[in-house]
C-alpha cells in the first residue's frame, strides 16, 4: 500500500530570523577561544589586567607544542600577533589563560598566503614547567602538500653532506646560508619540544643559534640528528646551551632527547612517548 507524502508547509516569516539567528551563534562559537568557558571551580577568578606579555607568552607555548606534535619541518608555525585573550588565577597561582592568535608560517614562500588563526587555551600550574596546551588551528597547509615538502626536504637531506664542521646558524651577521636552511629548520622542530617542556607561566624561551653538529646519520630510513643550539630565557636574558638529539621521517611520529644546563628539572627528558602518543584525530585541521 503507497503511502501518501504530504507536502511540507511552506516556511513562514519567521524562517529567515531563525536562520540569522542561527549563524549569528555560529559565529560567535567560532570567535570563541578554544574551551574558553570559564573554570567550573569557583576558586578561579578572572584576571581583568593580565599582561599582554602573558599572553604572548601563552601563545607562543601552544605553537611550540603544536610544532612538535605536527612534526613537520614543512609546516613550522610562528606568532603573528594575540587578538584576544582572557585569563583566570587560583589560590594555588595557576593560570588559565584563553586566547585567539594569529600565526605565520615560519619560512614562507614569496607571495604566499601564509597567515593562519588559532584559538587555545594553555594552563600553566605556577612556576612548574610544560603547560598543558589545547590548541585548534585554521588555513594551515594543505596535509598532502605538507606531506610532499616534508618528502621533497627529506631526500634533499638524505643527500647532503655531512654538516659536522658547522660552525653556527645563524652566522655572526644573522645570515642562514640556503644550503643550510633544511639543517636549520630541522633543528627548530627539535627544539620546539624542548622550548614547550621548559616554558613556565614567567619564563619562555626562543631558539637562537645551533651552535654545532655533533652527529648527522642518514644510513637508515630516518634522518638521526644530534646537535648544540643556544636557547634565550626572555625574562633573564640568559643564553642556555642544550644538546638535542632527534630522529624524524616524514609522516612519522618526531623523537627528541635533550640536556639543557643551567635548567632545573631532570637532566635528561625524553619526547619520544609524546610524539609515540599523536592522534591523528586531534591534528584533523592540518
Amino acid at each position: 500500500m503507497q503511502r501518501h507524502r504530504h507536502p511540507l508547509p511552506a516556511p513562514g516569516p519567521a524562517a529567515p530570523l531563525l536562520a540569522l539567528l542561527l549563524w549569528l551563534a555560529l559565529q560567535g562559537t567560532a570567535a570563541a577561544p578554544a574551551g574558553s568557558e570559564e573554570p567550573q571551580d569557583s576558586g578561579w577568578q578572572q584576571d581583568a589586567e593580565i599582561p599582554r606579555r602573558t599572553l604572548q607568552q601563552a601563545a607562543r607555548a601552544a605553537l611550540h607544542f603544536l610544532n612538535f606534535r605536527v612534526g613537520s619541518p614543512s609546516a613550522l608555525r610562528v606568532l603573528s600577533a594575540v587578538q584576544q585573550g582572557r585569563a583566570w588565577v587560583n589560590s594555588k597561582k595557576e593560570c588559565q589563560v584563553d586566547l585567539v592568535f594569529t600565526t605565520e608560517r615560519y619560512d614562507p614562500e614569496e607571495g604566499e598566503e601564509h597567515l593562519g588563526k588559532c584559538s587555545a587555551r594553555v594552563f600553566f600550574r605556577n612556576e612548574k614547567p610544560r603547560p598543558a596546551v589545547n590548541i585548534t588551528c585554521t588555513r594551515f597547509i594543505e596535509k598532502s602538500k605538507r606531506q610532499q615538502e616534508d618528502y621533497q626536504l627529506y631526500q634533499h637531506m638524505k643527500q647532503l653532506r655531512s654538516p659536522l664542521d658547522v660552525v653556527s646558524i645563524p652566522d655572526s651577521h644573522g645570515h642562514i646560508d640556503p644550503s643550510l636552511r633544511p639543517i636549520w629548520d630541522l633543528a627548530f622542530l627539535g627544539s620546539s619540544y624542548v622550548m614547550w617542556e621548559k616554558t613556565t607561566q614567567f619564563s619562555q624561551y626562543y631558539l637562537a643559534q645551533l651552535s654545532g653538529v655533533q652527529q648527522w646519520k642518514t644510513n637508515d630510513d630516518a634522518i638521526d640528528f644530534a646537535y648544540t643550539v643556544l636557547l634565550h630565557e626572555f625574562s633573564t636574558q640568559e643564553m642556555i646551551p642544550c644538546r638535542i638529539h632527534l630522529v624524524w621521517y616524514p609522516s612519522k611520529p618526531l623523537k627528541v632527547r635533550y640536556h639543557c644546563q643551567g635548567l632545573q628539572a631532570p637532566e635528561e627528558a625524553s619526547g619520544t612517548e609524546e610524539g609515540s602518543a599523536v592522534a591523528p584525530t586531534e591534528l584533523s585541521n592540518f
